[in-house]
């Protein structure tokens, strides 16, 4: 199975304390975590403080740092890992500027970026971004029309598309990406991008689920990939987990408690998940239990436990916990 790492580019005031992150840190990790063996590093995608931080932290703004750019210097730095977006969000971008980005970037590291798109978990912040669009569009309706018009600037000469969100005339983009196929992923964990990942993705990357509501959507991404034609073999399985990792579980789980992160999934709690099961559908554990906990991964179908979050109060926490999972795990 891979494993990779999510990097703290958009969770100060989330599930770190602000501030957490410094600059230099994001490329100094990347190198630490190609040393150790992880596959890739990833970055979540916030432009704005979500309500309940702003509360949490009423005095201090989080930093949130630029997805894509914060990649690029991390593949800069690095020769085989590679980068991903976990998740970019395509309602709150251009589509064509997010392909030529996406594209330059495929270019420059030799193939190493994933792109991995969503929705957005909050919805607040795309009302802040667009205020006048958010009371009339479905941001899913926008998130179809932009992969199919992303999709069309990776493959074709010149694009023509005149859409209810997005329109271009006569476009050509170039460079193409290298990546053959381009690493085009669908994130989310609900039966739309479910949907779509069976339709077009190259990846799927859900959040957590309780493991049995995990298997059923993965059983389900198969089937569905199969009516549509394609080989079900060659989408990534990716969810993202969380990973607290301590010498007995008991430990493990009193720390994940304790962090910011439980205080973000009761702000996504309409989501459905049953946050009861948090512990125990996350990597969370002692070393012996988080290997029992892939395993048990793997043999429902997963390929990769992918963006790893780790909840820490300190980026020397947050190090140690990579380094820890990395030698007693992978």
């Amino acid at each position: 199975m891979k494993f990779s790492i999510c990097l703290p580019t958009g969770f100060e005031g989330v599930m770190y304390p602000v501030p957490f992150v410094a600059p230099g840190d994001f490329v100094r990790l990347a190198k630490v975590c190609e040393t150790l063996g992880y596959h890739s590093v990833w970055g979540n995608d916030h432009i704005q403080t979500q309500h309940y931080v702003r509360e949490l932290f009423p005095k201090t703004p989080p930093n949130f740092y630029e997805l894509l750019t914060v990649l690029s210097f991390c593949a800069a730095a690095t020769t085989t890992l590679e980068v991903g977006t976990a998740l970019a969000v395509l309602p709150m971008r251009d589509p064509f500027w997010l392909a030529k980005t996406a594209a330059t970037l495929d270019q420059l590291s030799n193939g190493r970026l994933i792109l991995a798109l969503g929705i957005g978990a909050y919805r607040e912040e795309f009302a802040a971004w667009a205020p006048r669009l958010a009371p009339r569009v479905r941001r899913g309706e926008m998130m179809d029309e932009g992969i199919a018009l992303m999709r069309r600037l990776f493959s074709e000469r010149r694009v023509m598309h005149e859409g209810k969100y997005y329109a271009v005339r006569d476009m050509e983009m170039y460079p193409k990406p290298s990546r053959e196929p381009f690493a085009l992923w669908i994130g989310g964990h609900n039966m739309e991008a479910v949907e779509r990942a069976a339709r077009v993705g190259t990846g799927w990357l859900p959040g957590w689920r309780p493991w049995p509501e995990l298997a059923g959507r993965i059983e389900a991404l198969k089937v569905r990939a199969t009516e549509l034609g394609r080989d079900p073999a060659e989408i990534e399985i990716a969810p993202q987990f969380s990973v607290t990792i301590a010498k007995t579980a008991e430990e493990a789980e009193r720390r994940y408690m304790a962090s910011g992160l439980v205080a973000h999934r009761k702000s996504l709690a309409y989501t459905g998940r049953d946050l009861s099961q948090q512990v125990t559908a996350n990597l969370v554990g002692s070393p012996d239990l988080i290997r029992e906990k892939v395993e048990g991964l793997r043999k429902i179908g997963v390929d990769h436990a992918c963006a790893l979050m780790i909840p820490a109060d300190s980026m020397t926490e947050f190090e140690d916990q990579v380094e820890w999972f990395a030698n007693t795990v992978m």
